[in-house]
């Protein structure tokens, strides 16, 4: 059977969590890595990883966070291994007993992913989960548990965290750099363009705000009259009626790609979709109208740079609606641009 995590209750200390729950983590990395000596290593880098920002775990989520820096360093080292993914949502799902959505929320893609992930993982693992579960106890049977090196692991924690606050302390300091040289300049008369470019600064000219807002998971947002929308782990939700299934957000996250809807609201109709499979940060996301191209809105989560849904704002009236789905399919296209300006997904010319 797996092993229980209903342990005793430790408090907030890392070094009494590091004691009562190694072993449990040792198993799971086993599993993942299938070789003891890179078991113990993983094991290792992940308790250093949470010393040295332990302060910042929420103390009624630790064991989320441990698991997903496990599972995630893991995968890290393999990156582009399908099997490695695969045999991570097998282990996940019948040995440590988490349901899809957890699991999809730990390794940050859908619901849909993990699945496939979950299916073609055990068909190649002989199809038969009770056999797998057995393999796994086995397995488990097998590990010795040892001592927690917890004196080299604060000690390298420790380390891990003041490099973390010197890389923090001089990316503030370059960036603050420009904002004293610009004040220096103002004070000292700001003539030519700079001056310029203060008085304009100054004489209440609207400011050039980014369409790219980053969000909580499940806050909502309008986006319509009538349209609420948010953003979960395993991705985007509408208020309204969903389309149906393989029209619209149903593909796994980690593939590129952009879709589009549109929606009957009060005063016209919202455009709006799902983006994903970005190698970074969105920078803006362009609409076709069918009149013209516009900028859409983007709402991003906090750490998930990959992905986001993008509207229009305000609605389209019906007579632009109607143009747009009677525009060529080449003038129907979402794109969407990463901060260097270049083409990071576009949109099927189908939708």
């Amino acid at each position: 059977m797996p092993p229980t995590h209903d342990v005793p209750p430790t408090g907030h200390d890392f070094a009494t969590y590091a004691r009562t729950h190694r072993s449990g983590l040792i198993v799971t990395a086993r599993l993942l890595t299938g070789d003891p000596g890179a078991a113990e290593e993983l094991v290792r880098r992940t308790l250093v990883r949470m010393c040295a920002r332990w302060r910042r775990v929420p103390s009624d989520d630790a064991d989320f966070h441990v698991r997903r820096c496990l599972v995630r360093g893991h995968l890290r080292r393999l990156r582009g291994r399908r099997a490695a993914r695969r045999r991570a949502v097998l282990v996940l799902r019948i040995w440590e007993g988490l349901t899809d959505a957890e699991i999809a929320q730990l390794l940050d893609c859908s619901v849909g992913a993990v699945r496939a992930r979950a299916r073609h993982g055990l068909k190649a693992a002989g199809g038969d989960p009770g056999r797998l579960r057995e393999a796994y106890a086995r397995a488990a049977r097998d590990i010795v548990p040892c001592e927690v090196p917890l004196a080299e692991v604060q000690a390298a924690g420790g380390r891990l965290r003041r490099r973390r606050l010197v890389v923090a302390s001089a990316a503030c300091a370059a960036l603050l750099v420009p904002v004293v040289l610009l004040a220096a300049g103002r004070d000292g008369g700001g003539g030519g363009q700079e001056g310029r470019r203060g008085a304009q600064a100054g004489s209440g000219a609207p400011s050039v705000t980014s369409p790219v807002r980053i969000v909580a998971p499940g806050e909502r947002v309008t986006v319509g009259p009538g349209v609420r929308v948010w953003l979960t782990a395993d991705g985007a939700h509408w208020s309204v009626d969903k389309r149906p299934p393989g029209d619209d957000d149903d593909r796994p996250l980690d593939q590129p790609g952009v879709s589009a809807r549109v929606d009957s609201v009060s005063g016209g109709f919202l455009l709006s979709g799902l983006f994903h499979g970005l190698s970074g940060e969105p920078d803006r996301v362009e609409v076709s109208t069918g009149t013209g191209r516009t900028t859409a809105k983007v709402l991003v989560l906090a750490g998930s740079p990959g992905w986001g849904l993008w509207y229009t704002s305000p609605p389209l009236t019906e007579r632009n609606v109607r143009m747009l789905l009677d525009s060529g399919a080449h003038e129907r296209i979402v794109t969407v641009y990463d901060a260097s300006g270049e083409v990071a997904a576009r949109s099927d010319s189908t939708w």
